[in-house]
C-alpha cells in the first residue's frame, strides 16, 4: 500500500491575477476583501524515503515566491481546494514526477493542488468580538466555480481530500452490445450512451456487418468504428455526393479542392495523401551527425530539402476547455508535420480563432444587443479568446517551435426575419493550428511494409482522457451531454512530444538507413484510429496486444486503453532488425515506446490481451468493415435566393463609424 506525504509550497497567485480575480469575487459577495492562494504538493511513495532523499524532494518542491497568506488579525479566510480532476493525472504531475525520477528519487507520483483563501471583511462587531466572517455555502460554491476549470479540475472541501487523487480504480470489463438479440435498437441505445455520433445509415451498416459476422460487437469495436469514421476524421460532408436543384454534381467539395492541384500541380510533391502537404524546396547543406552512436561525428551534408505545411482545426476541445484545447490543437498540428513521409522537422507555427460576440464587460455595443447564449458546458467566446491563445502559444513555446502568426475574428449576424430568422455566428468556435516544416526529399514517401513488421507506439503513456473526441468533434456544439464532453477533454505535455520528435529526427537523420518505414501521428480516436490507418496504407492487417500499450493510470477499461486520445504519441512501422537501433535512440531521449503489434497478410484487425488468453478478443473484425465500406453521405439540396435588403446608412450617424470599427475587437486585435 502506498504512503502519502504533503509539502506546502509557495504563492500560487501573482499580483495581476489577484487584481483580475478580486472584482469577480466581489460580484459574488461585496465584502470579500482579499484572495490568496498557495500550492500544496502531494507525493505518493511505495516505501519511505531516507532522510537525504526527503531533503532533496523538499528542495525540489520549493520554488517561486514564498506564501505570505493570512491577514493582520490572523484570520485565513474560507478554504477552497482546487485539484486536478479526480481520476486523471495532470500534465504538471507527469513532468514533475519525471524530474523527480531523474533526480534519483524513488517516488511513485507527485501532484499539485492549489489552496485558495477567500477573506471577508468582518465589520465593526466582528472586529470587537474576534469572530471571522464566513461565506454561505452557496457563495462558496459560486467562488469555487470561478476559481477552477470544471473540465480539468475538481473542487475539494479540505486539504486531506486531495488523497483521493491517488485512489486506485478498477477497470470496467469488456462489454458487448446485443445486436443479434435486439437488432438496431441495441445500437441506437449504444450510440447515445457512448456518444458515438453514428448516422442512421452507419447504424444500419453495422447491424448488417455484425449480423453477417454472426456475433455481437464489443464496446471497443463500436467506439473504434465511430472515431475512425467520424466527420472529424473522414470529412464525410466534404466528401459527400451532392445533388443541387435536381442535378447530380460531378465532384464533391473535396473533389473540387483536389481538382485545382490535379490540373495545376506546380511545385507539389505531396498533396491530400499524408499528414501534411509538401512543396518543392531547395538544395541546402545541413550540419548533421554521421550515423547514429552516442557520440557521433558531425559533418556538412548536401541534400534537397522540401517545405511541408499544414493547417487544421481543433474546435471542440477548445470550445469546452480553451487552454488545453488550443494547446493540444497546436501539439496535434506539430505531430502531423513530424509524421509526414518517414519523418520530418516542424519549424514554425500559427494559431487562429473565430468566435461569436465577446460581450466584453462594461461595454454596450449595438451589435451585441441580443445575446444569443450558449450551452452551459461550452466556454464563452471571451473565455476562449483569453485562454485559447495562451494555450496555443504555451505548447509551441514549450515544444521549442516559434508561433509566428495568427488571426482573430468575431462574427454574429441575424439572417432572415420573424420566425424564420437565424442567428449566424461561430457558436461552435473555430481554432486553427498550422505551421511550416522541412523534410528531406528522400523521406517524403512512406514505404509499403510487409507482414511481420513491428507496429510501435512512440511517446507518452495512455490515460483516461480525450475519450470519443473525434465523435464529439463531429457534433454540433452543445448537442453532446456534459458528462461525455468532460470525457473528451484533452491535456498536453510538450516535453514528451519534444522527446518523441528528437527520436524522429535521429531516425530520418540516418537518410536511407532510416528505421521508420511509415509513421502516423496519434490524434482523434487515439491509437484505435492511428494503427488501422498505418496498416491500411500498406494494404495489411494487424494483430495487437492490449497489455503492451504503455499506461499511466490505473483501472482503464479496454475501450479506454484502445480509444483514448492521450496526446504526444505517434505510431510507427519498423522492421524487426531495426529495433535495437530504434531502442537506443528512444532510451537516449528518455522517450517511452512500446511494441504493440505486428502487421499480417490477413486483412483483419485483431486486438487481444495476452495476459488473459481465455478472454474474448476486444477487436476481431475485417479491415474492410472498419475502413473499406461504410456508407457514403449524399446531400440533396436546393439553392436559396436571399434578399438582404437595403442598408439604411443615413439612419446611423456617420460620426460613429470610426469609433465603432475600432471598438470591434479584431480591428485592434494586436492590443486585445
Amino acid at each position: 500500500m502506498s504512503q502519502l506525504m504533503h509539502f506546502e509550497g509557495g504563492n500560487a497567485l501573482a499580483p495581476h491575477q489577484v487584481q483580475a480575480l478580486l472584482p469577480q469575487l466581489q460580484a459574488i459577495h461585496p465584502k470579500i476583501s482579499a484572495v490568496q492562494a498557495r500550492f500544496v504538493h502531494w507525493v505518493a511513495l511505495d516505501q519511505a524515503l531516507p532522510a537525504d532523499q526527503l531533503d532533496k524532494l523538499a528542495a525540489l518542491l520549493t520554488y517561486g515566491d514564498a506564501y505570505e497568506g493570512g491577514t493582520k488579525d490572523g484570520t485565513e479566510g474560507d478554504l477552497i481546494v482546487v485539484a486536478p480532476r479526480l481520476g486523471t493525472v495532470s500534465p504538471w504531475a507527469s513532468k514533475a514526477t519525471d524530474i523527480a525520477h531523474n533526480c534519483g528519487l524513488g517516488i511513485r507520483r507527485v501532484e499539485r493542488v492549489t489552496e485558495f483563501r477567500i477573506v471577508v471583511k468582518t465589520g465593526l462587531i466582528g472586529t470587537l468580538t474576534g469572530a471571522a466572517k464566513s461565506l454561505t455555502p452557496e457563495q462558496l460554491q459560486a467562488c469555487a466555480a470561478l476559481l477552477h476549470d470544471r473540465m480539468t479540475e475538481s473542487v475539494l472541501g479540505t486539504r486531506d481530500d486531495a488523497r483521493h487523487l491517488f485512489d486506485e480504480k478498477q477497470g470496467a470489463p469488456l462489454a458487448h452490445v446485443d445486436v443479434l438479440g435486439q437488432g438496431r435498437k441495441a445500437l441506437e441505445e449504444a450510440n447515445v450512451t457512448f456518444g458515438l455520433a453514428l448516422s442512421d445509415d452507419e447504424i444500419d451498416y453495422l447491424v448488417n456487418a455484425f449480423t453477417g459476422l454472426k456475433r455481437n460487437p464489443t464496446d471497443v469495436e463500436l467506439t473504434m468504428f465511430a472515431q475512425a469514421n467520424s466527420e472529424h476524421c473522414r470529412h464525410k460532408i466534404f466528401n459527400a455526393k451532392f445533388t443541387i436543384d435536381g442535378q447530380e454534381q460531378d465532384l464533391s467539395m473535396f473533389g473540387m479542392i483536389r481538382n485545382t492541384e490535379k490540373l495545376h500541380p506546380q511545385h507539389t510533391v505531396v498533396a491530400y495523401s499524408d499528414n501534411a502537404s509538401v512543396m518543392e524546396g531547395h538544395a541546402i547543406e545541413r550540419w548533421m551527425p554521421n550515423g547514429y552512436t552516442n557520440a557521433p561525428q558531425y559533418q556538412a551534408r548536401a541534400e534537397l530539402a522540401h517545405v511541408l505545411m499544414k493547417v487544421e482545426t481543433h474546435n471542440h476541445p477548445t470550445a469546452i476547455s480553451p487552454f488545453p484545447g488550443a494547446s493540444t490543437g497546436a501539439g496535434g498540428e506539430i505531430r502531423d508535420e513530424g509524421a509526414t513521409g518517414r519523418g520530418s522537422r516542424p519549424k514554425s507555427g500559427l494559431t487562429g480563432f473565430s468566435v461569436s460576440n465577446l460581450n466584453l464587460p462594461g461595454t454596450n455595443e449595438p451589435w451585441e444587443a441580443n445575446a444569443f447564449g450558449k450551452p452551459e458546458h461550452i466556454a464563452s467566446p471571451l473565455q476562449i479568446m483569453i485562454e485559447g491563445p495562451l494555450g496555443g502559444a504555451a505548447f509551441n513555446n514549450e515544444f521549442g517551435r516559434s508561433n509566428l502568426a495568427g488571426y482573430f475574428r468575431v462574427f454574429e449576424q441575424t439572417v432572415g426575419e420573424g420566425a424564420g430568422a437565424i442567428r449566424r455566428g461561430y457558436h461552435k468556435p473555430i481554432m486553427i493550428a498550422g505551421g511550416l516544416g522541412t523534410i528531406s526529399s528522400e523521406q517524403t514517401k512512406k514505404i509499403v511494409f510487409g507482414a511481420g513488421t513491428l507496429l510501435i507506439q512512440l511517446g507518452g503513456p495512455g490515460m483516461r482522457i480525450g475519450m470519443a473526441g473525434a465523435a464529439a468533434s463531429s457534433m454540433a456544439a452543445g448537442t453532446n451531454s456534459a458528462a461525455l464532453d468532460f470525457d473528451s477533454v484533452q491535456r498536453g505535455n510538450p516535453e514528451i512530444q519534444r522527446r518523441a520528435q528528437e527520436v524522429i529526427n535521429h531516425c530520418w537523420g540516418l537518410g536511407a538507413a532510416n528505421p521508420i518505414l511509415a509513421i502516423h501521428d496519434v490524434g482523434a480516436g487515439g491509437i484505435s484510429n492511428a494503427f488501422p490507418e498505418l496498416v491500411d496504407g500498406a494494404g495489411k492487417g494487424a494483430r495487437f496486444d492490449l497489455s503492451k500499450v504503455p499506461l499511466e493510470e490505473s483501472g482503464m477499461a479496454p475501450k479506454e486503453i484502445w480509444c483514448n486520445e492521450s496526446q504526444e504519441r505517434y505510431v510507427l512501422a519498423i522492421a524487426p532488425d531495426s529495433l535495437a537501433t530504434f531502442t537506443a535512440m528512444a532510451e537516449r531521449e528518455r522517450c517511452p515506446f512500446g511494441v504493440i503489434g505486428t502487421a499480417t497478410e490477413a486483412l483483419e484487425l485483431i486486438l487481444e490481451d495476452t495476459t488473459q488468453p481465455a478472454a474474448d478478443k476486444a477487436v476481431d473484425m475485417p479491415m474492410d468493415v472498419l475502413l473499406g465500406k461504410p456508407p457514403k453521405m449524399h446531400r440533396d439540396v436546393k439553392r436559396v435566393v436571399w434578399d438582404g435588403g437595403q442598408i439604411d446608412l443615413p439612419a446611423w450617424p456617420w460620426t460613429r463609424w470610426p469609433s465603432t470599427c475600432c471598438a470591434t475587437p479584431p480591428w485592434p486585435a494586436s492590443a486585445f
